[in-house]
């Protein structure tokens, strides 16, 4: 069977773009001699839908669209896309309901003939909430030109225990397909990216191949959907090989003959950092589907300022970015160089506005309230919020989408000012430590210098008093980001981190008592585009608590 992978971007509760993005795919791999086309999960409706699973009117809409698509693919090309089902039983007690669902339209109908049994509640998933499970997943088989396919979605795969090592479900949904029979196994995906996780991908289905000894087939959606990113990476494997080379971070479709040898994979192209691709498309995504043309970035002259900018660059094009360097009193002379060689290496627009007249007039004006205290905190941070709100005039003024600054080194310790730094609309490099920040700005200047090689050398300082630097109150970096990793994405103890790591106990509890205060900062953070297993939004962490190591 020749089979169509239909890796596509779909947009949450745009029906009408989704189904059209639907036909023109379906009509082009009827053109190519598909003879199924397959799209992603939730493609009708878009994924992740949320709390808009619980609008009757949104429910309303996306059987309407089911219907509508039904009708409008070509009527001699079976299609399987990711869709919404009402739960029947549900008015009996029967669960929640809805399911997450398969429908295949053919002919100009459309039947339900998969639903999902697996339903995640782990990081950044929430499916229980909206979903009833399928306990029956050995019914998810249907023939399709003279095969049987069994069907199955998402979690649904990656259950099995001889890959594993465990089960984290009761059941395994690829197995009881084959076992009821299915010559092939079709995975409709919308599984978001995080680093590594296209290699796991497609270790997973090649070993599912080799087990079951049937063709899998995964189609994964592609595209941002704010903090998620989806890298696509489509897969066909059987036992003997990969039929084509994952396309990732892009839309595609890929024909694939299940009865040729699939023995080879074409050559994989050199590749960029797929941190670099996912935080691109997510800048990229997040300004198309709010309406930003433009963006807007704080430049201070540092390491996380200059990446950010070229990372929106790379997003929306030089003409699309915009800097604003802010100076006071307490920055240094290579801060505003740095800045001004930053924008030039990019051909951005960069504009100065010094910050102290407004710096010594809020103290002016503060003076009563502060009278008979020393000068601390509270006059530093208000440099960082006089910036912020500077920012926010500009992007408010020109329609640019402010991009926060910040990496995860800094937000996970609170070294951060709330309204000042944390300012803006999207946080691109909020989840990569600052040694990662430091490898992807080398990494962008491989070919010549895009980044001044100043901000990445030059010792980090936030430059809100004299001679400031962030060793004065934290450990160097790469000594930092290992204990910081094992805090945050792995809540290993702190006498553990110790031995590990060779830091000293005390300096570890210290850190971990500021991972611990500073929750209530990371709550009110903008949205992170993730790229690691752990963002800080699937870290679920009370946002006040008691609880110490002791």
């Amino acid at each position: 069977m020749k089979i169509a992978l239909c890796q596509i971007d779909t947009t949450v509760g745009d029906f009408a773009g989704n189904v059209a993005k639907v036909v023109a795919f379906a009509a082009r791999a009827r053109s190519l001699g598909a003879e199924l086309a397959v799209f992603p999960e939730l493609a009708v409706c878009g994924y992740p839908p949320e709390d808009l699973l619980t609008s009757r009117a949104f429910l309303a809409a996306h059987d309407h669209a089911l219907q509508e698509l039904g009708a409008a693919v070509p009527a001699d090309l079976p299609v399987l896309v990711g869709c919404v089902e009402r739960n029947p039983s549900a008015a009996q007690g029967g669960g929640r309901p809805l399911h997450n669902a398969v429908a295949l339209l053919h002919g100009g109908e459309v039947r339900i003939v998969a639903r999902k049994s697996l339903l995640p509640t782990y990081d950044v998933f929430d499916e229980s909430r909206y979903f009833e499970p399928w306990q029956r997943p050995q019914e998810n088989v249907v023939a399709i030109a003279g095969t049987r396919v069994g069907v199955v979605v998402c979690e649904d795969g990656w259950n099995d225990e001889r890959f594993f090592g465990e089960r984290h479900y009761a059941l395994d949904p690829v197995e009881r397909v084959v076992a009821a029979g299915a010559q092939l196994v079709v995975n409709l995906s919308a599984s978001p990216w995080s680093l590594g996780k296209e290699t796991l991908r497609q270790r997973m289905v090649e070993a599912a191949a080799a087990r079951h000894g049937v063709p899998m087939i995964y189609v994964n959606l592609v595209g941002g959907d704010v903090e998620l990113q989806f890298d696509g990476g489509s897969l066909a494997v059987k036992a003997t090989g990969v039929a084509c080379q994952p396309v990732l971070f892009a839309e595609a479709l890929q024909i694939v003959d299940t009865d040729a040898p699939w023995n080879e994979v074409p050559p994989t192209c050199a590749a960029p950092p797929m941190h670099h691709a996912a935080i691109v498309q997510g800048i990229r995504a997040y300004a198309e589907k709010f309406g930003f043309p433009r963006a807007l970035i704080g430049l201070s002259g540092g390491i996380d300022s200059a990446l950010t900018a070229a990372l929106a660059v790379d997003a929306l094009g030089a003409a699309n970015v915009a800097g604003i360097a802010m100076p006071s009193a307490h920055s240094s002379g290579h801060s505003v160089a740095d800045a001004l060689q930053l924008a030039d290496n990019l051909g951005i627009v960069c504009h100065q506005l010094p910050i102290e007249p407004l710096r010594v007039a809020f103290e002016q004006a503060l003076a009563p309230v502060f009278a008979g205290t020393e000068p601390g905190l509270a006059e530093e941070n208000l440099q960082a919020r006089i910036r912020g709100t500077l920012l926010m005039a500009y992007a408010n003024k020109h329609g640019h989408l402010l991009l926060t600054t910040g990496n995860k080194s800094e937000s996970a310790v609170g070294y951060c000012t709330l309204y000042g730094d944390t300012n803006g609309a999207l946080a691109p490099i909020a989840d990569l430590w600052k040694t990662e920040v430091w490898a992807l700005s080398r990494w962008l200047n491989r070919d010549g210098e895009r980044i001044p090689w100043n901000s990445i050398e030059k010792p980090p300082s936030a430059e809100l008093r004299p001679d400031q630097l962030d060793t004065d109150s934290l450990p160097p970096y790469p000594e930092l980001d290992p204990v910081l990793r094992l805090l945050v994405e792995e809540q290993v103890p702190v006498a553990e981190i110790a031995l590990r790591t060779g830091m000293a106990r005390e300096v570890v509890a210290e850190l971990q008592r500021k991972v611990q205060a500073s929750e209530f900062k990371r709550y009110q953070y903008p949205p992170t585009l993730r790229v690691s297993e752990r963002c800080w939004s699937g870290r679920r962490m009370p946002v006040s608590h008691r609880f110490r190591e002791r």
